[in-house]
């Protein structure tokens, strides 16, 4: 198993989410540079970490989602290879066109940090599997822009049809629905706020992340 995390200038949990995944997996991970052309072969989970590339300029993502490698990243996605983008990272998802919706700013205009509480609302994906016969997941959030958005038709096309993966029980930054985490309609592409790479150890204060890695990589 061989896992990408994917490094833009402004990212801060790159490291986070190598180190989850390979304590979580035993996968190898290799670590890649925005401005290359080209992913690793073999590549099974590309991962989109959280930080705020290029500074949150313009808009959060938006330069980021123009990066030479994210050619490639849509490219291996529209493959099927499992893609995750992890806060910041699924911001970029939404700028390149990969998942709907945007993130806006939080309802009360302040930086969000802190354990939620996540109901699973669809244990039936690649990334969600290991999740089967639970209800509940804890992960940890740290945004100022997480305050997911679409139209009505948008979110009632992605509840219908399960795309509404994972929703806040107490939600933290007023996104529409209480969602938290969506996948694309092909089921490998997925977009959270929640941290999966700050949960993935009981010493952090839960392993709940941990399963989403297992997951997404159980099923290469």
């Amino acid at each position: 198993m061989k896992a990408a995390v994917i490094v833009f200038p402004g990212s801060n949990c790159d490291r986070d989410c190598k180190v989850a995944i390979e304590r979580s997996t035993g996968a190898a991970v290799d670590m890649v540079w925005h401005g290359d052309t080209a992913l690793p072969a073999g590549i099974d989970l590309i991962v989109l970490p959280g930080g705020f590339s290029y500074g949150d300029y313009l808009r959060c993502g938006a330069m980021a989602a123009l990066s030479p490698i994210m050619a490639e990243v849509k490219a291996a996605a529209e493959r099927g290879v499992a893609t995750v983008g992890i806060c910041n990272g699924f911001q970029v998802l939404c700028e390149a066109g990969l998942l709907p919706g945007a993130l806006l700013r939080n309802e009360k205009l302040k930086y969000v940090c802190k354990p939620v509480e996540l109901e699973v609302t669809n244990s039936q994906t690649r990334f969600t599997a290991g999740y089967q016969g639970r209800r509940l997941a804890t992960m940890t959030v740290g945004n100022g822009e997480g305050n997911f958005f679409a139209d009505d038709a948008t979110l009632d096309r992605l509840e219908g049809e399960g795309q509404v993966v994972f929703r806040y029980r107490d939600n933290p930054n007023g996104s529409a629905r209480d969602i938290a985490g969506i996948i694309n309609a092909k089921g490998n592409v997925l977009g959270m706020m929640p941290h999966p790479d700050r949960a993935f150890e009981a010493e952090l204060g839960s392993a709940d992340g941990a399963i989403l890695f297992q997951s997404a990589l159980a099923s290469a």
